[in-house]
């Protein structure tokens, strides 16, 4: 697996926690469960740019493996394109 692929996949796998806590009461309930609903208010401050972050990522690894991927084509006789 190549750093790109590597990047692809944290920046999906981070986009969709962020989502997930971001419009399910996933993170709310967890936190009244132990005892930390007060922080409950806080959460946009750090989801919202957490969410913007990772799909950021997402894109950036996306674009690089698509270059890194375009680079390396060859055509039938195994020249570059």
């Amino acid at each position: 697996m190549n750093k790109h692929t590597r990047l692809l996949r944290i920046g999906i796998g981070g986009s969709v926690f962020a989502a997930l806590c971001c419009f399910t009461p996933i993170l709310v309930v967890l936190l009244g469960v132990v005892g930390a609903a007060a922080w409950v208010g806080y959460l946009d401050y750090v989801l919202f740019p957490m969410l913007a972050i990772f799909i950021g990522i997402t894109v950036y690894a996306w674009q690089k493996r698509r270059q890194a991927q375009a680079c390396c084509t060859r055509d039938r006789e195994g020249r570059k394109q």
